[in-house]
């Protein structure tokens, strides 16, 4: 039997189908690589009460984000939506929301977003009141057609939201967020620092990953998932290019801490400027060609010699394998596509480390080196 002969594990959606992305498993070390814990100064949180005709207006002048293309919230159903407006309609208080807070006064919404983007949909009126438990007279209404009352009870309803300060160090603020986050669909990584990043990143993120490069070279595997994996895989690129030598990784890890500060520096122009983004998005490109000319469909996926099934879609080895090959002109590779392509399956079948490496743990500062170290060494080979 080969190494990796046994089928890789697979992430599931909301519905529990998988999505054709392989799960990234943790080993027991995973927390190791905390430096140290967090200074309790440090975390700053204010508690405030506002009515949702406050929270409105916030979102209507731009002084409450609510990262208007982030996937999840189309997960509610009308059922959903519909009992959560009789909530209100009912005086039952709703749960904490949780705000991040920029030096300028605006604010982001991390925990309560589909609670706040259904308000606004239903105020808008964007949806009927369907499937009511309680409140029979106004089923199949929408806002306009509520009586003034029951409008303005809607307005006047009190919510509690803990601000995190902008004086809070920006890993302290996710770690706040990811501690806190325990709904019935909680946030991944990605959609956490989606939430909490600026206009600019995350319109970078959206571009890249919607680009044809992008789309192609993946095989769309990422088209049919709603949890920002695509935009995560890109981010881990980018933040490997911006290291300029992965080996920079043992000073500027741990993954997640990395990728917060990526995030940080895509949201800086005076950091990167349009045109050092545009210098990124060119070599994003360049690596998803190169990808795709050596591994054809296989791209981005365990290989093994004599496994033709295509494997689910494996993050480690995107960052990897974009990040090398951005640095080579296609003509470069071409020729040796066949020889890099045969040497890659023989390191997935053979070499239990780099397998290791691309599996489980990828976070951890040895198997960054390793399997970084094995794309550059199989490159250089082909290409000296």
């Amino acid at each position: 039997m080969s190494l990796a002969e046994a089928a890789p594990l697979e992430e599931y959606d909301e519905n529990h189908e998988a999505i054709g992305v392989e799960l990234e498993q943790e080993g027991s070390d995973a927390f190791e690589e905390i430096k140290r814990p967090w200074n309790p100064e440090e975390i700053r949180v204010s508690t405030k009460s506002f009515s949702l005709r406050n929270i409105l207006d916030l979102i209507a002048e731009s002084s409450l984000d609510l990262a208007p293309d982030f996937q999840r919230l189309k997960v509610w159903n009308v059922r959903q939506k519909a009992q959560l407006i009789e909530s209100i309609l009912l005086q039952i208080p709703l749960p904490a929301f949780y705000f991040s807070e920029d030096v300028d006064g605006a604010m982001r919404v991390v925990d309560g977003l589909q609670r706040l983007s259904t308000v606004q949909d239903f105020v808008e009126g964007h949806f009927k009141l369907r499937q009511l438990e309680y409140i029979g007279d106004v089923e199949g209404k929408r806002f306009s057609e509520l009586p003034a009352p029951w409008q303005r009870r809607v307005f006047n309803t009190q919510i509690v939201v803990h601000v995190i300060d902008p004086a809070t160090p920006a890993p302290v603020k996710y770690d706040i967020f990811r501690r806190i986050n325990t709904g019935g669909t909680p946030l991944n990584a990605q959609e956490i620092r989606h939430c909490m990043s600026k206009q600019r990143s995350r319109a970078f993120l959206k571009r890249c990953v919607e680009s044809p490069g992008f789309q192609t070279a993946t095989g769309g595997a990422l088209l049919q998932q709603n949890r920002m994996i695509d935009r995560e895989v890109v981010l881990r690129f980018v933040a490997f290019i911006l290291l300029g030598d992965f080996r920079e990784y043992r000073r500027e890890g741990p993954m997640e801490e990395l990728l917060w500060k990526t995030t940080g520096r895509l949201d800086n122009p005076k950091d990167l400027d349009d045109e050092a983004l545009e210098e990124v998005f060119s070599k994003l490109q360049r690596g998803l060609r190169n990808s795709e000319m050596i591994f054809g469909e296989h791209a981005f996926r365990k290989w093994p010699i004599d496994a033709e099934r295509r494997s689910p879609f494996n993050r480690a080895l995107f960052e990897t394998w974009t990040y090398a090959l951005s640095q080579y002109e296609e003509r470069q590779i071409k020729p040796m596509a066949s020889q890099i392509s045969k040497a890659a399956r023989k390191r997935m079948t053979q070499d239990a480390d780099y397998l290791n490496s691309i599996t489980v743990s990828t976070g951890d500062v040895r198997r960054v080196e390793y399997r970084f170290a094995v794309v550059q060494e199989l490159l250089g080979s082909a290409t000296s």
